[in-house]
Formats: C-alpha cells, sequence, structure tokens
C-alpha cells in the first residue's frame, strides 16, 4: 500500500510540474511575443511588413534606413521627444523616489499625532487607479496655470503613494532603530543621521523606487497626452501615438515601419537604466550592523 500511495503521489507530482511549466512557458511566449514581433517589423521595409511573415525577417534588412527616417521626420522631432521623456521620467523618478523616502523615514522612525489614518490615507491612494486622477489633476494643475508646460505632467506624477508604502516595509526591516537611537546619543543631528547613516541603508530600496517611477513615468500615456499639447513638449509614447494615427490616414501607411522602429528605440533607455542599476539591488547590508 505504502508503495502504491509513494507512485501515485510521485504521479501527480509530475503531472503539477509539467501543468506549471506549460502555464510558464504560455507566460513567456505571451510577454515576449510582442517585443520580438517590434524587434523584427523594425527591420522590415515598409512593403515587407504587410506581405511577410510578422515573425521573421523581411526580404531586405531596412534597419538603418528606418532609423534614419525617425530621426529625421517632421524635422528631427523625435529626438525632441526623446529627449524630453528622459528629462521627464529621470525628475519624476528621483523626485518621487525622494519624496517617498523622506515621508516612509518619517512613518517608519517617528511618532506624531494622527500617524495610523495618514499612513492608512496613503495605502487608500495606491488602490486609486491613475486614469481616475487624470481629470482632477488636469483641473489642479489649469487653475495653477501648468497646462502645456513641463510641470503639468511633472509635479503630479512625483507623488507616489506605492513608492511610500514600498520604502516604509524596506525601512522597517534595513533600518534598525537601535542604530539611529546610538547616533542620537553620540550627538548626531536629525539631518546627519537620515543622510550619513540611514540614507547609505535604503540605498537598494531608493534605487527600486526610481527604477519603477522611471518606467512608469516613461511609458505613461493618458496623462501627459491631456495636458500637454505642443508637439515640442510631448513625450515620446505622445508622439508615437500622434504619429500611428497619421499612418492610419490616406498615404500615410508608411508610418507604420517609422513607428515600430522608434518604438524600438524608445526601449533602449529603460533597458539601460535596468542594466546600469540592478547592481545596486543588494541584500543584506545592514548585516553585523547591530550587535545582539
Amino acid at each position: 500500500m505504502a508503495i502504491v500511495g509513494k507512485t501515485s503521489s510521485s504521479r501527480s507530482f509530475r503531472v503539477s510540474r509539467n501543468m506549471l511549466t506549460a502555464l510558464m512557458v504560455l507566460f513567456i511566449l505571451y510577454s515576449f511575443a510582442p517585443i520580438v514581433y517590434v524587434l523584427l517589423s523594425s527591420t522590415k521595409s515598409n512593403a515587407d511588413l504587410f506581405t511577410t511573415f510578422g515573425f521573421w525577417f523581411g526580404n531586405s534588412f531596412a534597419l538603418w534606413d528606418n532609423l534614419q527616417l525617425v530621426f529625421a521626420y517632421q524635422n528631427s522631432i523625435f529626438s525632441t521627444w526623446l529627449w524630453n521623456s528622459f528629462v521627464y521620467s529621470t525628475t519624476i523618478a528621483v523626485g518621487a523616489a525622494l519624496l517617498s523616502t523622506w515621508a516612509a523615514y518619517a512613518f517608519s522612525k517617528y511618532e506624531f499625532r494622527g500617524k495610523k489614518a495618514i499612513f492608512a490615507t496613503v495605502l487608500g491612494a495606491v488602490m486609486i487607479p491613475q486614469t481616475a486622477l487624470v481629470v482632477p489633476l488636469f483641473l489642479l494643475v489649469t487653475s495653477m496655470g501648468l497646462v502645456n508646460t513641463p510641470w503639468a505632467f511633472i509635479l503630479p506624477s512625483m507623488v507616489s503613494p506605492f513608492g511610500v508604502y514600498l520604502m516604509k516595509s524596506y525601512i522597517d526591516e534595513s533600518v534598525p532603530s537601535e542604530l539611529i537611537d546610538a547616533a542620537r546619543v553620540d550627538g548626531a543631528s536629525e539631518f546627519r543621521i537620515f543622510w550619513s547613516i540611514a540614507f547609505r541603508l535604503m540605498a537598494p530600496g531608493f534605487s527600486t523606487v526610481v527604477l519603477l517611477n522611471f518606467v512608469w513615468s516613461w511609458n505613461n500615456y493618458f496623462l501627459p497626452l491631456v495636458v500637454l499639447s505642443s508637439s515640442n513638449t510631448l513625450p515620446v509614447t505622445v508622439g508615437l501615438a500622434q504619429w500611428y494615427k497619421l499612418g492610419g490616414g490616406a498615404g500615410g501607411a508608411i508610418l507604420y515601419s517609422i513607428v515600430l522602429t522608434g518604438a524600438v528605440v524608445s526601449i533602449v533607455p529603460v533597458v539601460i537604466l535596468f542594466l546600469f542599476m540592478q547592481r545596486y539591488w543588494l541584500g543584506g547590508l545592514t548585516t553585523g550592523s547591530v550587535k545582539a
């Protein structure tokens, strides 16, 4: 009986493992299929784009020609969009990470009246879809006279409730209160404690929030679409969408290859940032900082 039970358990384990493997393969295919399609399409001429199989190369390798068209079309406006996205995303990412870190440090290491209620409000804000806030944000920046300026997109995006929650969770685990108390006993100011001691321990969490906000702001489409109207202030996501709409008109089909190549170029900064910042995602930085 024991042998039969063991065999049945082993068979059930193999079935479960095979099902999980199949689901993982499907998930990988679902995630990477659009990326593979865009990469292959960027190497095709406009004619091959509509006459060849989508997941294979065309009759000619036209990547270089497509890149030249992308950066030359409409007086090289794509370079302006790319630069705008970089400036917007960098400013938002660093600003949101700093604000989130300061707020999370206060929630984690200080006691003040209404702390639990305020933090509960922050957690509630995490649950609100960003698209639901676009109209109120538009009305707010309109009343401040910031519409069609970079600040109309940057300032609202620097508020990151999820970043506060993420940093508070990380600070609770990575910054021992005993270390802060010891620094206070030694006469260090709160400002010195934060920047010289706590912030160094929070660096992996800080870099994670920077990366998440950079990717989010780089891919953000709806908010800049609403608050920005001048072509010279648009990020690359909205700019490429405008080209795509032009491609749907009469004689505009040639823009499809340009849009797909532009999409490939717009991915490169995010990949570079990820490769650069992954070395900062280190664990165990506080190991040995406090002895029992």
